[in-house]
């Protein structure tokens, strides 16, 4: 997916969007759907019947799954899907992300604010753990878009202000920033950092990845899991790696 396909998606999206007999984020996300149409332009192809499971995208023998989350309800598909056909799981995450509230009763609109959280591919391992038994498949591989976006959520939460515990409303794609392909195991070997020491902890990766150090902690046992790692023994209390030769 190239950024000129990426913008000829978001735009046919929202021209729908705002037609009254268009399908709209009510019936369909609009990530989702801008991500069906930047992978695969004709719209025959899209939802095919395949194998008792509906196929996000299905052309010359070949599936896609968009996924804004909840990976574990992959397991079924992939189950039936991998020894069959090469399935590619795409995973949109929100780059630089920018935050408008939304009243339920008036459908008032906050100002943006600017998320002080800037996503990365890091953030698809807390997913990846719930698939784990499939990363090994010779069928199985991701993209990881990095989409800049605007996150509408309800103020429906728990807390006094209603944000704890709100509702996401949708996702309005702004800009494709960026694509990390796997399109082998041996290609997760770009989650591990140049610069990590020899031997290093979670800690160490994480400051080496300059990510936060629970993003560390999904990343290292997946790639452990996929022999890219290998533990060595213990520095403290926390166990030590180095990369698999």
């Amino acid at each position: 997916m190239d950024k000129d396909a990426f913008e000829r998606a978001k735009l046919k999206v929202l021209l729908k969007q705002n037609d009254p007999h268009g399908f709209g984020t009510l019936q369909e996300k609009t990530v989702h759907a801008v991500m069906k149409l930047a992978f695969e332009p004709d719209e025959d192809f899209h939802e095919v019947p395949v194998e008792g499971y509906i196929a996000d995208i299905y052309r010359e023998g070949r599936i896609i799954e968009i996924q804004n989350g909840n990976f574990g309800r992959l397991r079924p598909k992939l189950t039936t899907f991998l020894p069959l056909y090469p399935v590619t799981v795409v995973l949109p995450i929100p780059h630089f992300k920018w935050l408008i509230w939304m009243d339920e009763e008036s459908g008032e609109l906050s100002e943006r604010h600017k998320s002080p959280v800037t996503g990365n591919a890091y953030h698809a391992f807390s997913e990846l753990y719930k698939i784990k038994a499939f990363l090994k498949d010779p069928n199985l591989s991701f993209s990881f878009p990095l989409i800049d976006m605007d996150e509408y959520r309800l103020l429906n939460g728990w807390s006094r202000n209603k944000k704890r515990g709100s509702s996401r409303y949708d996702r309005m794609p702004l800009s494709l920033f960026d694509e990390i392909r796997v399109e082998r195991t041996e290609d997760f070997m770009q989650f591990v950092p140049i610069n990590v020491p020899e031997e290093f902890t979670v800690t160490d990766f994480a400051k080496a990845a300059g990510i936060k150090r629970e993003l560390a902690a999904d990343a290292v046992p997946i790639l452990l899991y996929l022999d890219i790692l290998c533990r060595i023994g213990k520095k403290g209390r926390e166990y030590l790696y180095r990369i698999n030769e």
